[in-house]
């Protein structure tokens, strides 16, 4: 599978809320083809974040990533999805998912059956969507949007993966996304026809490559927790990346200790024609959308840079 990736952006959970509107709009004057909006416990609301965005532009498309499915009811997240087709029509993706576990155990919701609870949510919210009746619920006619906007399910794990294969128009990788991460979740994916792969990255363009190679190295402390084993697994770094994870005190000593090279394949930093090139390397392993995070203290300026590799 080979293609040619669009190019979005995430906009960063804390981002002043002053700042909101005014960076949505530059992503769309920088040539963006996407705005990704996050739902992290504790931050904002996904939708809300969503119209806003919407409103606030003309021509990009806006994904919702992740709504966690055991928290929102199908038939009420339905009528926000249907809302927000109607009133921007044909710009929206929405991404769905199981929820950080953690996260859902604060919230008080972690269904028995996960995996089946998700098919179904996913087949519910759908079948709303499209005007029918599913759970003995339908939307009135006059809230029913014209298409049914692409559901894509924000997933790790095989069987996971293999659930988004075959409900969902599309998943969203979660950084880091390598290539081999990439083909690894698309074996286990296995898309019966068209499938949209959405991959996120942390990121940062610089003309000196080791000047965005150090504006992304805070941002992967986190990596190597076992909620992202998967996707070190294919790597043929694996083995080294667990034994210095294991042999750092801390994450900021494990950071710190992090080698340039490993730091490239995990995050899309370099110059714009490094990025541009590693960017392909995802095309050709199956990803249609490659998502920015922007890394850095001012999301702004991190944002035009970005903008160069378009």
């Amino acid at each position: 599978m080979v293609s040619t990736p669009r190019i979005g952006v995430v906009l960063p959970r804390d981002l002043p809320s002053s700042l909101l509107l005014e960076y949505a709009r530059t992503a769309e004057r920088h040539g963006f083809d996407e705005l990704w909006v996050v739902e992290d416990l504790g931050f904002r609301g996904g939708f809300v974040q969503a119209a806003a965005a919407l409103g606030a532009t003309e021509r990009i498309r806006v994904g919702i990533g992740i709504l966690p499915a055991a928290v929102r009811n199908a038939a009420y997240a339905a009528m926000e999805i249907a809302t927000l087709e109607q009133l921007h029509p044909g710009r929206t993706d929405v991404g769905i998912g199981h929820g950080m576990s953690g996260w859902m155990r604060q919230a008080g919701a972690s269904p028995k059956r996960p995996l089946s609870f998700l098919s179904e949510y996913v087949t519910t919210v759908r079948e709303l969507l499209a005007g029918g009746v599913a759970a003995g619920l339908r939307l009135d006619p006059s809230a029913v949007p014209a298409a049914v906007p692409p559901l894509l399910l924000g997933v790790r794990g095989p069987r996971s993966l293999a659930v988004s294969g075959r409900v969902a128009e599309g998943t969203v990788l979660a950084e880091p996304c390598s290539p081999e991460y990439v083909a690894a979740a698309l074996d286990a994916i296995a898309p019966q026809g068209e499938h949209r792969v959405v991959a996120y990255n942390v990121g940062a363009v610089d003309d000196d490559p080791r000047v965005a190679v150090e504006a992304v190295r805070p941002a992967l402390e986190w990596i190597g927790e076992p909620d992202w084993s998967p996707h070190l697994a294919s790597m043929d770094i694996a083995e080294q990346f667990a034994a210095l994870r294991a042999q750092s005190a801390s994450r900021a000593e494990f950071t710190a200790a992090l080698p340039e090279e490993w730091i490239r394949r995990l995050a899309l930093a370099g110059t714009p024609e490094q990025v541009r090139s590693r960017i392909d390397e995802l095309g050709t392993a199956g990803v249609t959308s490659s998502v920015f995070i922007p890394a850095g203290p001012d999301p702004l300026v991190a944002l035009t840079a970005l903008a160069r590799v378009l």
